[in-house]
């Protein structure tokens, strides 16, 4: 199979697709893989360290979208991207198509096979192609939150783990998955005073005994998320409802009655954000105000660290990306049911529910597709 890598172009996107460590095995396992020139060099990886692990140089996007039988991508693609859709051209990126009806629209039109990422989904529900990003996200977060916050960001002007002496930083965390456990993680580590609140009670009790009651864990509710968000200096929203939209759990006006200057970061932006007022925002123009709070709302988060994301991306998307290219993405995905469910759209058709019910469209059943 010819695999194809072009260049991220979403706005301060450094990651690529696959690292040189990954060409070598798609290259040993008899594959082509084709990459742009310079689609490496955001995570510091040349062109030349492609060339020696068996890679193919080409010159421009239009080459690699048009030469590979499939193309791995990290970011969804953007509207200057979707020109090169084909029918026949199996897509394996992340696609968040809940939040991006022009995306689904194009993908379908076009009929591409997209696979993604987020949507893999193991037996246990856990979504092993989602989960090293939003680990690097929610790692993130409290530490942009912590620079978000102070006076020249337009924060207000507070330390996160605070002095001898003076209070550390609030900060509360909605949901305990991966990225909230990553969150809390990094929070906790900076000395802030960090609650957690979940609607998991075995979750909860589990960070609890983690913590040994160092942080507090809080059933969710829209009582308790009021009662914790505004006496809060800093939020991380970190809900997922697997392909769906994210919930909207905190709204415009529980931010009106915030402090002055919290911040609130989404890591759910991809997934259309937990907050009502969320706006998918970039490294380059990252925040913007609500009332008299900052929000922090960039769809590609992990795209700031390239060195650490693109690595653990690949990482966790080869083993799926070489199964695809050994036996041909129809038999890869009947063979294994996890990344079945990794499939959104196919000839035209949708086949991912959570998908239809947010754009109000119909879908075919995905079993369908494998008789």
């Amino acid at each position: 199979m010819k695999i194809a890598v072009p260049t991220e172009i979403k706005n301060n996107e450094f990651r690529v697709a696959i690292t040189p460590a990954g060409v070598h095995d798609l290259v040993a396992n008899g594959h082509e893989v084709l990459v742009q020139s310079g689609a490496g060099l955001g995570s510091s990886i040349t062109d030349e360290a492609y060339t020696a692990a068996g890679a193919s140089i080409v010159k421009d996007a239009a080459t690699a979208w048009s030469s590979g039988d499939m193309v791995l991508k990290v970011k969804e693609p953007i509207k200057s991207e979707y020109g090169h859709f084909r029918d026949g051209l199996v897509l394996f990126t992340f696609l968040h198509l809940a939040a991006e009806p022009d995306l689904t629209e194009a993908l379908l039109k076009a009929k591409v096979t997209g696979i993604a990422y987020e949507t893999v989904q193991l037996p246990n529900r856990a979504l092993p192609l989602l989960a090293p990003m939003s680990e690097v996200a929610g790692r993130l977060a409290p530490i942009v939150g912590a620079s978000a916050m102070l006076k020249p960001n337009g924060g207000p002007g507070l330390l996160v783990p605070g002095v001898p002496g003076t209070h550390p930083a609030k900060v509360v965390v909605l949901g305990g998955g991966v990225a909230g456990t990553a969150a809390i993680q990094v929070a906790a580590g900076m000395g802030a005073e960090v609650t957690v609140l979940d609607t998991n009670l075995f979750r909860l009790r589990e960070l609890d005994a983690l913590y040994s009651g160092r942080i507090k864990t809080i059933a969710s509710n829209s009582f308790e998320i009021d009662r914790a968000l505004v006496d809060a200096d800093l939020v991380v929203g970190s809900v997922l409802i697997p392909g769906a939209k994210a919930p909207k759990l905190v709204s415009n006006e529980l931010v009106s009655r915030m402090k002055p200057g919290s911040v609130l970061v989404d890591i759910a932006v991809d997934q259309g954000g937990c907050f009502a007022d969320t706006r998918a925002t970039t490294h380059a123009d990252p925040t913007f105000t609500v009332h008299n709070s900052l929000f922090y709302c960039v769809a590609n988060m992990p795209g700031a660290v390239p060195h650490t994301s693109t690595y653990a991306l690949t990482n966790a998307t080869l083993p799926y990306a070489r199964s695809i290219a050994n036996r041909g993405w129809k038999d890869a995905l009947a063979a294994d049911s996890a990344l079945k469910l990794g499939l959104n759209t196919h000839d035209g058709h949708l086949v991912n529910g959570p998908v239809a019910e947010a754009h109000g469209l119909s879908h075919t059943d995905i079993d369908t597709v494998f008789v």
